[in-house]
């Protein structure tokens, strides 16, 4: 449920790495390769970047099928960003509609997406959503799991917690109170980090640019390497590190 992927590196246009290829985050929403939940992904979709000089992202979301909005076409083709993360969208049974409930979520310098579902949302994520203070939960993003996940992981990183220590302490959480499939995606616009729990998740370096993280492969280049499932990856400057979670 839900195709994502992020970039780091070099300023780039997001329709060399969501449009073009042919395999690419806008075909997956009609045709994902690899896609074990759902067939379609036509109930959002989102794009997040960050402009030289702000640390603050910009976002571009809409609440139904990327193919079907034309501004997009254009708006990925005049851009130049030098990180970006973006998003598609199959809604989880039990959640809100609308653009307000498209990845990717936003807060200060931060940019999320949640490629899955919470198991027994939303009748059986009441002790998930009790960790989070009132006033928190309160300020959800939408009705969703995805948002209640960001929350979770938007409070560790307000505490202090770096990228990867915010993603795997709430996918622990998540696990501890029914689990479900946990891929998450999470980008400062210096660093991303991402989890692989229940669904897929690849990367690649593309020679002159940076690094792409996807849910699967844009291309049939042999270069893209498969995360295994339950691991944390970690990319940055220094490359990329991929650990068990």
């Amino acid at each position: 449920m839900c195709r994502h992927l992020a970039y780091l590196g070099e300023p780039v246009a997001p329709r060399k790495l969501l449009v073009d290829p042919p395999f690419g985050l806008y075909r997956q929403s009609w045709a994902p390769r690899l896609q074990r939940y759902g067939t379609v992904n036509v109930d959002g979709f989102g794009l997040g970047w960050y402009a030289d000089g702000d640390d603050v992202p910009a976002r571009y979301r809409r609440a139904g099928a990327v193919w079907a909005d034309p501004s997009f076409a254009d708006l990925a083709r005049v851009l130049r960003t030098r990180a970006l993360l973006a998003a598609v969208r199959s809604a989880t049974d039990g959640c809100a509609e609308g653009e307000q409930a498209a990845a990717p979520f936003a807060a200060d310098r931060w940019l999320f997406s949640h490629n899955g579902m919470l198991s027994g949302w939303p009748g059986k994520s009441g002790g998930l959503a009790a960790l989070l203070p009132p006033a928190e939960l309160l300020d959800l993003a939408a009705r969703t799991d995805s948002a209640l996940l960001w929350a979770l992981v938007l409070h560790r990183l307000r505490a202090g917690a770096g990228l990867g220590e915010a993603l795997a302490a709430t996918v622990a959480d998540a696990e501890a109170h029914g689990g479900g499939r946990l891929n998450l995606l999470l980008t400062d616009g210096r660093e991303l980090a991402a989890t692989t729990w229940g669904d897929t998740l690849h990367h690649r370096t593309l020679p002159g640019l940076g690094v792409l993280v996807a849910s699967e492969p844009s291309d049939d280049a042999p270069d893209w390497t498969a995360v295994p499932d339950r691991s944390l990856l970690r990319a940055g400057p220094d490359g990329v590190v991929v650990t068990a979670l």
